[in-house]
């Protein structure tokens, strides 16, 4: 009785769809081996808010099924945590003060992808800042990568834009690993990789019909000579942005700084950016790194609190005083250093609900929780051919801002499987 049930519904909710779709297919479906996924590009999103929005993406988490070693990433253990240790509320032990709606996931996760890009896009950001590690597979710079680049395979179909974040530091260790390199020669093949593999994509950031490039530092190439040799190796002249106080440590090669969190004035770095050509804004909603439990050093001494999402909203305030072009979000998903604005089981949806209000866009918490049923589907019953092809149908819907049909189908799956 279950089953004919779970048949009838499911019948039901694919007629439904096909009305739903008739002015794209001209026929209603009578069965559910006639549905068929329409695709649709995405739309962009309206905002009473003018100001670029962009978050900065962490793309280094790794599970058991993801990693190479069937192991847990160490940014879900550090040194002390492991996260096949489950709570009774069926927590996981992770690494972290603060722990994802989704539970500990892995960055090349698809539906964690889609689940991540459609929560920012129905909250009014334009994009994501990619912490990038290189071109090399020294360490975990090369799943790094990868998972970087899962991200960039999605990013169009959701209509959203992406630019690189290079990490310098890596620089080292890859002439450490191999002593026939140099540091110049490093970051040439990783300047070379950024420009073949990125700068030409569709989604690339570009500021001034310049591809935008920012870089962590610069913590090892300190010298704008430097700065000179490896940017010899591009066609195209970047859009160059250093960290705050870094600009002397590459002049003329950079257009200006982008702000980052740490315990110093907020306002003394806003005077600082007004010396540049081109500045990026930073807000974030707090700071509690997990170093020192993590076994990972002493960690900082210093903490920010997030007041329950008013240092977020103070720090966008201050941005938007700034007349800043644009805003960085400090961090989409920084889980050790405690910089997280993705839905959190200690805040919910609430920071992205203040990026909402920031950005102007005309969605709440409904969308966002639809957004999170869509990934909870997917995990769920998401295996069959028949779902699918009604969850990626949701997804089209979503991209294209058709929202009430996406949970019109969401819903009706749900009703399915709760029978």
């Amino acid at each position: 009785m279950i089953r004919f049930c779970k048949i009838v519904v499911l019948v039901l909710t694919y007629l439904v769809a096909g009305i739903m779709l008739v002015s794209c297919n001209n026929s209603t479906p009578d069965q559910p081996g006639d549905f068929k996924v329409v695709k649709f590009e995405p739309s962009d999103v309206s905002k009473t808010n003018s100001m670029e929005i962009w978050a900065h993406f962490m793309p280094w988490f790794e599970n058991k099924e993801s990693s190479a070693d069937g192991k847990w990433g160490m940014h879900w253990t550090m040194s002390t945590k492991n996260p096949d240790n489950v709570d009774q509320e069926g927590k996981r032990e992770i690494a972290s003060h603060y722990y994802p709606l989704t539970g500990p996931y892995a960055s090349s996760d698809h539906d964690i992808i889609e689940y991540q890009l459609l929560l920012m896009k129905y909250s009014g950001i334009d994009g994501i800042l990619i912490d990038w590690y290189g071109s090399s597979d020294v360490n975990d710079y090369g799943s790094n990568r990868r998972n970087s680049e899962a991200i960039i395979n999605a990013i169009g179909e959701v209509g959203l834009k992406f630019a690189i974040v290079y990490e310098d530091q890596t620089i080292a260790k890859v002439v450490e690993n191999d002593n026939s390199l140099d540091e110049i020669s490093v970051a040439q093949s990783d300047m070379t990789y950024i420009e073949q593999n990125y700068f030409n994509n569709p989604s690339y950031i570009t500021i001034d019909n310049k591809p935008l490039l920012l870089v962590f530092g610069p913590q090892t190439l300190k010298s704008a000579d430097k700065w000179g040799e490896v940017f010899s190796a591009l066609s195209n002249e970047p859009c160059f942005l250093t960290l705050n106080g870094s600009y002397n440590l590459a002049k003329p090669y950079c257009a200006g700084e982008f702000i980052w969190v740490d315990n110093s004035s907020l306002d003394n770095k806003y005077i600082s950016m007004k010396n540049f050509d081109v500045s990026v804004a930073g807000a974030y909603p707090g700071f509690n790194d997990f170093y020192n439990e993590g076994g990972w050093g002493d960690g900082f001494t210093w903490n920010i609190d997030f007041k329950e999402g008013e240092t977020l909203r103070q720090n966008l305030l201050k941005a938007k005083n700034a007349n800043a072009r644009y805003v960085q979000l400090i961090t989409w998903n920084d889980y050790g250093e405690g910089t997280i604005i993705e839905p959190t089981l200690q805040y919910g949806n609430s920071l992205l609900e203040i990026v909402q209000n920031f950005s102007g866009v005309s969605y709440s918490a409904k969308e966002l929780e639809k957004i999170m049923d869509l990934y909870n589907l997917r995990k769920k019953y998401g295996g069959t051919s028949d779902n699918k092809k009604y969850l990626d149908q949701a997804f089209y819907y979503l991209v294209s801002l058709q929202q009430e049909k996406a949970f019109q189908l969401t819903d009706s799956l749900k009703n399915i499987n709760s029978h």
